[in-house]
């Protein structure tokens, strides 16, 4: 040890040194970490010194310790709901987390055939297109470019969109509360423009989302192209059983016998 390390108590030590091999990936999300007699051993210390630098790594979120298995890395992205439709700011609120926009353009265009038939407006109509970096406690971690129909919402674009949430503006300002949407989720490589954006290093996988959020009455408020890295999110969702138990691919099909006439 250096004399800055003689410095710290024995336990801090070891919690920065799991958390800087967590860090720089040599520990991965649900690694096993050694027993801890086998940390003991490592670092020369007693048990109690491990087991309170591991139950502070616990208490931080980075470890999870299961009973009789033993202690493991935390998978430290996020969970993300695919069921239910709220705005990034909204659902990373529910984690804690200061969002912030970097708007990179905001700008009038007009719809080509592509945007024509996802919003359903006429060719040459009007759309509002707002290309944003999401940011999480500063780090950039999302890409959004929506399209907005401006006959829905004239004039959203005096709004200051790195500081105020796309869908708290048309609820509260446009009494347009969005009502439901249709998603795809996939995966990809990211572009040398959204690897740049999002402080990547190319070749790397994001998650990409294809959006058509509509209102009440049906209409299509919003379309997005979003990028997510991969890194930071994972998703959830809840899937039910639709079809009767007898029309279940998981069936039994009639046997019949080799006697049979």
């Amino acid at each position: 040890m250096n004399r800055e390390q003689h410095a710290k108590p024995l336990y801090q030590i070891i919690l920065e040194s799991v958390l800087e091999k967590i860090e720089s990936g040599e520990l991965k999300p649900d690694d096993r970490l050694p027993s801890e007699s086998e940390l003991c051993e490592i670092y020369s210390v007693g048990r109690n010194t491990v087991r309170r630098a591991l139950s502070e790594l616990n208490n931080d979120g980075f470890l999870r310790t299961v009973p009789g298995l033993g202690t493991f890395v935390e998978d430290s992205r996020l969970t993300k709901t695919a069921e239910y439709l709220f705005g990034f700011t909204q659902e990373m609120r529910k984690h804690q987390k200061e969002i912030t926009s970097q708007v990179v353009e905001a700008k009038l265009i007009s719809a080509d055939p592509y945007l024509t038939r996802r919003l359903q407006v006429q060719l040459g109509a009007e759309v509002v297109f707002l290309y944003r970096v999401r940011k999480m406690d500063g780090e950039s971690v999302a890409i959004e470019r929506s399209y907005l129909p401006h006959a829905l919402c004239p004039g959203i674009l005096e709004y200051d969109f790195s500081k105020r949430s796309l869908y708290e503006i048309l609820s509260t300002v446009y009494k347009m509360r969005p009502h439901h949407a249709e998603q795809e989720i996939e995966a990809s490589l990211a572009t040398t423009e959204v690897a740049r954006l999002l402080n990547l290093t190319p070749p790397v996988v994001v998650l990409v989302f294809h959006r058509e959020t509509h209102l009440f009455t049906g209409e299509v408020i919003e379309y997005v192209d979003s990028e997510l890295r991969a890194d930071c999110f994972r998703f959830y969702t809840n899937l039910r059983l639709q079809s009767k138990p007898e029309e279940s691919t998981f069936r039994r099909l009639p046997i019949h016998s080799a006697n049979a006439t």
